[in-house]
């Protein structure tokens, strides 16, 4: 079984990934109540440019850092919440999922709350890069900009989470 918080090179298995916060979530007497998940899914078009496929990379000790300390940001606002985030790496083409997010909580509106969390997180502090090849050309699309410090950048996820 694969840990919760991963960077991957196979297909993402949505269900799997849910699997796993079920499991951890089970571990607690009162259980969950709501599993909210998010699936980022290669696009056909990108700023009007026809997308042939992608190719993501990571610095992978530094993404699983990262994705260790969105968990802990989680376990502080959300205390019995269980987020499980998995991020593909390679060649990806169009309608292949990129990452998968699955929270499980006691109640359905913090699972949602979580879910946007974590994606928010993912997209300002993991170390991870895009690759976008276009029919006509190709460009790398920045990364995380975010210090994962920055306190500011961290009240913006929560606040479009908790919108």
């Amino acid at each position: 079984m694969q840990p919760r918080l991963a960077v991957v090179r196979e297909a993402i298995a949505l269900e799997a990934v849910v699997r796993l916060v079920e499991i951890e979530q089970r571990r607690d007497a009162a259980g969950c109540g709501g599993v909210a998940t998010f699936l980022g899914v290669v696009r056909a078009t990108h700023q009007g440019r026809r997308v042939r496929h992608l190719e993501y990379e990571a610095f992978e000790p530094l993404a699983l850092k990262a994705f260790a300390r969105i968990e802990a940001e989680v376990r502080e606002r959300w205390p019995a919440a269980v987020v499980a985030v998995h991020h593909r790496v390679g060649r990806l083409e169009v309608g292949e999922a990129s990452v998968a997010i699955a929270a499980a909580t006691a109640h359905r509106a913090e699972a949602f709350q979580v879910c946007r969390y974590a994606i928010e997180r993912v997209k300002q502090i993991a170390p991870i890069w895009k690759h976008e090849f276009f029919e006509d050309g190709a460009a790398w699309i920045e990364g995380a900009l975010a210090d994962p410090d920055d306190e500011a950048a961290r009240r913006d996820a929560l606040s479009r989470a908790c919108a």
